[in-house]
């Protein structure tokens, strides 16, 4: 099991940019992929990005491709998403996610 705490999340304006943080503590971090997922209210929680367990290769969902970036340093137990141009349709709480595990979640609200 490990414990994962996002950070960094708030409110600002359209074209803007937030980078959100993932500080993980128990088993070893490195081991695993790492995920973010995202969820607006009234919808359900989606798929944004992941990186292996290397950091080697990412992916993304197509409404982020292009302006989100995840990345990991398995030294510092942390996984971060860099986003940049945001839009109003990226409010949402965003979850650091591995394997079974999930944080608590940071919220992000961007303004038009």
């Amino acid at each position: 099991q490990v414990q994962l705490v996002e950070s960094g999340g708030g409110l600002v304006q359209a074209g803007g940019s937030l980078r959100l943080s993932c500080a993980a503590s128990g088993r070893t971090f490195r081991d695993y992929g790492v995920a973010w997922f995202r969820q607006a209210p009234g919808k359900e929680r989606e798929f944004v990005a992941s990186v292996t367990p290397s950091g080697g290769i990412t992916s993304y969902a197509q409404s982020v491709k292009g302006r989100f970036t995840i990345s990991r340093d398995n030294a510092k137990s942390t996984v971060s998403l860099q986003m940049n141009k945001l839009k109003p349709e990226d409010t949402a709480i965003y979850y650091c996610n591995q394997g079974n595990d999930w944080g608590q979640g940071t919220q992000v609200t961007v303004s038009s």
